[in-house]
């Protein structure tokens, strides 16, 4: 497992579990068809819980373009490597949200609105307020990136004294899954908490180039907000780490 194939292959879980209790929830005629917020902010939390476990001992689980760069911002991993994490989560992000369409295709085709459709993949205001929006994405990523520059990184020891350095992995992603559930609990009702460039804009894509009935747009006058928002945020976060 290269870190390439490692945030790849997080990152897709993390999606197809996110985007996928988003199908879930929104979509017609699905068994969790309405089941709610705390059933959605649970189930990204949980996506970002295993995405991690796979991806930490191998990458240290970033899953996200705006952990990569805050983390190269804040010292803490090298800026050579940051264009191909970042293109690894990408494609890890598409793939996902492909295989939630495969999954849910039949419930796509029967579901009329093309904003619920579009909401499985995307993230959007409930308030359209440009600055506003701007700045929870800010604030929501934030406190992703502060938390994450204070988990310490572990070690699993063994029985014969070896060590496996397991970074973000499974000691440090059930702090991660917190974080990110309770960030979507208590800041994710305005913008639905993108926090992650990936999450956001690679879905997007893949909803405008696949071949779901009767669409609609993809709302691109949107789309920056949780691509430079997230980023904004994890920069800050980063700036204020090393400061402290």
């Amino acid at each position: 497992m290269t870190p390439f194939i490692a945030e790849l292959l997080g990152t897709m879980l993390l999606i197809l579990m996110g985007a996928g209790v988003c199908a879930n929830v929104l979509l017609t005629k699905t068994k969790g068809h309405g089941a709610g917020w705390i059933v959605v902010t649970t189930a990204w939390a949980m996506g970002v819980f295993i995405g991690v476990v796979v991806a930490g001992p191998y990458s240290g689980a970033h899953l996200n373009p705006a952990v990569s760069l805050g983390l190269a911002i804040g010292g803490s991993f090298p800026w050579s490597d940051v264009c191909s994490y970042i293109i690894a989560q990408m494609l890890g992000a598409a793939l996902g949200a492909f295989l939630v369409w495969l999954v849910y295709k039949d419930h796509f085709d029967a579901t009329e609105n093309p904003g619920l459709k579009l909401g499985v993949f995307t993230t959007s205001a409930e308030i359209k307020n440009p600055v506003i929006n701007f700045m929870t994405e800010v604030i929501g990523t934030f406190v992703l990136m502060f938390v994450v520059f204070y988990i310490t990184d572990g070690e699993v020891t063994y029985e014969n004294n070896s060590t496996l350095p397991v970074g973000l992995g499974s000691v440090g992603a059930i702090p991660v899954a917190f974080t990110v559930w309770v960030i979507g609990l208590s800041l994710g009702g305005p913008t639905g908490y993108a926090i992650n460039p990936a999450r956001d804009l690679a879905p997007r894509i893949m909803h405008a180039i696949l071949p779901i009935k009767s669409k609609g747009g993809n709302d691109w006058g949107y789309a920056w907000i949780p691509v430079f928002g997230p980023i904004t945020g994890a920069a800050l976060a980063a700036l204020l780490y090393l400061l402290l």
